[in-house]
């Protein structure tokens, strides 16, 4: 099977989940599946009046996104890195991350001292690192597992 093949059957096992679970949750939902970076993305969105707000804070989509990753892991066998957004909670996300590199690096400036950052998940990371490398500071993550955390400091 292609790698192609493969992304389009954990798109389909993720897609045949979460419309499994909006509807035993009673939420109304529109799907998107895309394929970028290899990766699949689902968008759950919807039109209007949606109650799609009961699950769109960051904290539920990342349960319910990992949730969707043992999903696919148990009917394939192969690790998920499928990536979900539930009504923009995605930008709602990078937004808070944004917010606090630019704390980050105002505190860094005043201290002068590199900061750690609380751990989280491996993508949120690499936007982090993003972040930082077009603000013109330099990070890095330390740690394992769990503990894994960015630091950030000057050039």
């Amino acid at each position: 099977m292609s790698r192609e093949q493969e992304l389009e059957q954990e798109g389909e096992i993720a897609a045949d989940f979460i419309e499994e679970f909006l509807d035993t949750a009673d939420l109304d939902g529109d799907l998107e599946i895309e394929f970028r970076q290899d990766r699949v993305y689902i968008s759950v969105t919807s039109e209007g009046d949606s109650n799609l707000g009961k699950i769109s804070d960051p904290s539920t989509v990342e349960a319910l996104q990992e949730l969707t990753r043992l999903a696919v892991q148990a009917k394939t066998g192969q690790l998920s890195r499928l990536i979900l957004d539930v009504a923009g909670s995605r930008e709602a996300k990078n937004q808070q991350l944004k917010v606090l590199v630019e704390r980050t690096i105002a505190k860094l400036e005043e201290t002068d001292k590199p900061q750690h950052l609380k751990p989280m998940s491996s993508y949120d990371r690499k936007l982090v690192h993003d972040m930082v490398g077009e603000a013109g500071f330099v990070s890095e993550s330390e740690g394992q597992g769990k503990e894994r955390h960015i630091v950030v400091s000057k050039p």
